[in-house]
């Protein structure tokens, strides 16, 4: 996950930044060019998969023995991305005639324990994306050289094991370090596709652990809080959904599990009631007069609808209603299962909890 949560967006045009397996592919063909030729580019130009030509500027290049090494500091554009402005390092040293390219994990770059990842446990977790571009501006260096392509490919993060504790990565079982990501190479401004990457990769994990019962949280005060409620879950159950339930449930619609739990507080599960998958307060909006309707069907009277129409935020209208006896925080979690069981669209049994801001539960599907 590599997008902040409480990020803000800023207003005008966005610039594009470019991954760190986009990174990684520039910093591997500037060092094997340079263990080629003996003089180092001062930037790269490659091209993506989907046609994007960037040029990346190349730093520090450094002879190894029996090798080369360069590095690409990451530009995630206007993304509030954690890997922005850490190096990417790349070596690259002669293996054996008829090797090929094999990758290794350096410093601050993680290794994969778990099954159910994009590759195999034991590997260096350097996605297949990335993969595929390294590979491509190696080979791209080799034909305009007439070298052979036997190398052994390691990068390295100096700051990835820090990098990494702002991720997912620790619960999906990647040890010491970030992983190297990016299908197109390209980061898409506040389009948080690392954290819906990181949403799809908990699941993956789950179902390869053999865990049958998935709890998806909106956020950390209710993820704690269920981890209380659920002592006997593995760590891997656990899901960061921030405000991204239509990437989970749309994944978990291909991908099921028997059991779903969604926790969160009021106001984000409150919008996944009246229909929103998107939680995001650039993307959806509390109705209260939806709200306030909800509390009609639970019994308030027209004063306490009025209240509760009118109430500045979720908290102030959960309270109007608790203070007049209704079980507002239950018709919000029947309705966001609602909402849920028509996106999976499955036989997965789903339960909703409401959590208020001190972690009590204050409302179920199941009341």
């Amino acid at each position: 996950m590599g997008t902040s949560e409480t990020a803000r967006k800023p207003a005008g045009e966005l610039r594009r930044g470019w991954t760190t397996g986009a990174s990684a592919a520039a910093a591997a063909a500037a060092a094997y060019r340079a263990l080629l030729t003996g003089s180092p580019p001062e930037s790269v130009t490659l091209r993506l998969p989907r046609g994007e030509t960037p040029t990346l500027p190349i730093v520090n290049p450094t002879p190894l023995e029996g090798g080369y090494q360069a590095t690409v500091i990451k530009d995630a554009g206007d993304d509030p991305d954690v890997t922005h402005g850490a190096e990417i390092i790349v070596s690259i040293h002669r293996t054996a005639a008829g090797t090929g390219i094999s990758f290794h994990a350096g410093e601050g770059v993680g290794t994969v324990t778990l099954p159910g990842l994009p590759v195999p446990v034991g590997e260096p977790a350097i996605n297949p994306g990335p993969r595929g571009m390294i590979k491509d501006a190696l080979n791209t260096v080799a034909e305009d050289l007439g070298a052979p392509l036997d190398v052994a490919v390691t990068i390295s993060v100096p700051t990835g094991e820090a990098l990494a504790a702002k991720t997912m990565n620790p619960r999906l079982g990647i040890k010491g370090g970030i992983s190297i990501l990016g299908t197109t190479g390209v980061v898409v401004p506040f389009s948080c596709s690392s954290w819906i990457h990181s949403i799809h990769r908990g699941v993956d994990v789950a179902i390869g652990q053999g865990i049958g019962h998935i709890v998806a949280a909106t956020g950390s005060t209710s993820e704690a809080a269920a981890m209380r409620d659920f002592p006997d879950l593995a760590e891997q159950a656990y899901i960061d959904m921030g405000d991204f339930a239509g990437g989970l449930l749309k994944y978990l619609r291909r991908h099921p599990v028997p059991r779903l739990t969604l926790v969160g507080g009021v106001a984000k599960l409150a919008k996944l009631a009246q229909g929103n998958l998107d939680l995001h307060s650039k993307s959806s909006t509390l109705d209260m007069k939806k709200l306030a309707e909800t509390a009609r069907r639970s019994g308030a009277d027209d004063a306490t609808a009025r209240k509760i129409e009118t109430a500045n935020t979720a908290m102030e209208a959960l309270q109007i209603s608790t203070d007049a006896g209704l079980p507002l925080a239950n018709r919000i979690a029947i309705g966001a299962r609602e909402t849920a069981m028509a996106a999976l669209a499955g036989d997965t049994d789903v339960d909703v909890r409401v959590y208020d801001r001190a972690g009590v539960c204050v409302g179920t599907s199941d009341a």
